[in-house]
């Protein structure tokens, strides 16, 4: 069964609807300025999630010292890396921690997925790309023809939302879909959009 992740949260509020609706992963962001968290409001979140979640940490370009802090205690149980970071930079990463690596990859064409499976993550995470240059959050989908068959197991991302997530499932089998635009109400984590696509997903 396709797994979920709920991605930036940022109140207690957030942390409850979740502990309450059970989704795979959630994601705290540590980039950007929409979502963005503290590394103190991310230890304070952490504590009250239900520890049958994983916590994903997702960062862009961000030092090596400041991500295997946050992972080697135990804030973020699985690293995101969402930026420009290259083979070298992951095999560096993993000297420092040994939590499980998610690449993101901003899919351009099939080529970008590709040559993304040649860094060595544990899991690619397929996103939207912009010509704004975003390093994702479009909230917006991709051309699905663009993802190899031969992927393995892969996080979708890239405006996913009630009304378009069974499609998508059914269409490319993905190991987890990553939502968050698409479980908002006016920029916040809605409890009812978060219960909807988590039935969705789970029916």
């Amino acid at each position: 069964m396709t797994k979920i992740k709920i991605c930036g949260l940022k109140r207690l509020q957030d942390i409850e609807y979740v502990n309450e609706l059970l989704p795979d992963f959630i994601g705290f962001v540590f980039a950007g300025t929409k979502r963005r968290i503290t590394d103190e409001k991310a230890k304070e979140l952490k504590a009250a999630l239900n520890p049958e979640i994983k916590s994903v940490g997702v960062f862009v370009n961000d030092t090596l010292e400041h991500i295997s802090f946050l992972a080697n205690n135990n804030i973020i149980d699985i690293i995101q890396l969402h930026g420009d970071e290259d083979r070298k930079y992951i095999a560096d990463l993993r000297k420092l921690t040994d939590k499980k690596i998610i690449k993101a990859v901003r899919v351009k064409d099939s080529m970008s997925v590709q040559e993304a499976k040649e860094l060595n993550a544990d899991y690619l995470l397929l996103d939207t790309y912009s010509n704004s240059g975003e390093y994702g959050g479009t909230g917006k989908t991709f051309n699905r023809e663009y993802i190899p068959k031969n992927i393995g197991n892969y996080f979708l991302a890239g405006g996913l939302n009630a009304e378009n997530l069974k499609e998508i499932i059914k269409d490319t089998n993905p190991y987890a879909v990553d939502l968050s635009s698409g479980v908002e109400t006016d920029g916040f984590k809605d409890r009812e959009k978060i219960k909807k696509v988590i039935e969705i997903v789970r029916q």
